[in-house]
Formats: structure tokens, C-alpha cells, sequence
């Protein structure tokens, strides 16, 4: 079993046992396919990405990371919705979106699951979203480099263009 279908078995799991206990699980649920819940995560993906360009145009752009940080998620997140799951958790969330890759559900590039990973400094991605958002967020800087901007939004900009159709086949 890969480690993708291993997460996916933990993630839904973990939810399984959170509902059992009457709790708002923090996982992974296979639900109906939910076509007009994956256009609500691209309209709201869409409108992260507007968030990119104005808190770039108004100098946050630290905050432009954030918007896209949750644009490309919402794309991942409306793929789920269109195939049968719901997630709470980021990592279920990457995990079932490796996982429908590896079972040839649909074609994406991984470079939009690899941006949103967490890794190794060893390991990071050249465009890695999560780690800069955090840098930024957490951190005290304010602006985020302009050729890491570029790369955000060209990466959102992908990323919207590749879930619109894979939600409409």
C-alpha cells in the first residue's frame, strides 16, 4: 500500500472514530460527489486569487501569500468535493489528492500538492506556498519577494485553470 493510501486510511479513520464520539471530526470523509460544493471551492479559490492581486496592489504583500496559500487550497479542496470527499485536515487533504492521482481519478500536476507540502529543508520545493506563508505570517517581515509573487500567482493561476476542468468532466 502507498503512503498515500496509507494516510487516506488514517485520515478517514480518524474521522470515523471523531464522529463515533460525537465530535466535529478532523479528517477525511467519503461522502456523496458534490458537484455544486466543488464550484463554491473554485468561486472561493477565485476569489483568494483576487485577494493575491489587491494585497499586492495595496503593498500586504505578505498577505497576497496567505491568499494564495488558501486559493490553491480551495482548488484541492473542490477536486475532493467533485470526487466524494470531505476534509478537515490539510494533510488528508494532500494525502487524498495524491491518493485519487495514483488511482488515475484524474490528471493534475503535483507541483500544487508539493507547493502546500510541509518538508526537510533538504526537500523543499522551489515554490513551496506553506513555508513562506508561515515565514510571513508568523514571522515580522512584511513583503514577500517579487519573483516569489510571481511564482504564487502564476501557480494560482494553473491551479484554477486545471481544477475548472477537471470539475466540469
Amino acid at each position: 500500500m502507498s503512503h498515500a493510501a496509507n494516510k487516506v486510511k488514517w485520515c478517514l479513520d480518524k474521522a470515523k472514530k471523531e464522529i463515533t464520539e460525537k465530535r466535529k471530526h478532523r479528517g477525511l470523509v467519503k461522502a456523496a460527489p458534490a458537484r455544486d460544493l466543488a464550484y463554491q471551492h473554485l468561486a472561493k479559490a477565485e476569489h483568494n486569487f483576487k485577494a493575491v492581486l489587491y494585497f499586492e496592489r495595496g503593498g500586504f504583500t505578505d498577505w497576497s501569500v496567505s491568499a494564495g496559500f488558501y486559493c490553491l487550497y480551495h482548488c484541492l479542496m473542490a477536486v475532493l468535493a467533485k470526487h466524494g470527499y470531505e476534509s478537515r485536515n490539510q494533510e488528508c487533504t494532500l494525502a487524498a489528492i495524491d491518493y485519487l492521482i495514483e488511482q488515475k481519478t484524474f490528471m493534475l500536476d503535483k507541483k500544487f500538492i508539493d507547493a502546500l507540502k510541509q518538508y526537510d529543508e533538504s526537500e523543499r520545493h522551489e515554490t513551496n506556498v506553506i513555508e513562506l506563508r508561515e515565514i510571513l505570517q508568523y514571522g515580522v517581515s512584511v513583503k514577500a519577494e517579487s519573483k516569489e509573487l510571481v511564482k504564487i500567482k502564476e501557480l494560482c493561476k494553473e491551479a484554477i485553470d486545471a481544477v475548472k476542468d477537471i470539475i466540469s468532466a
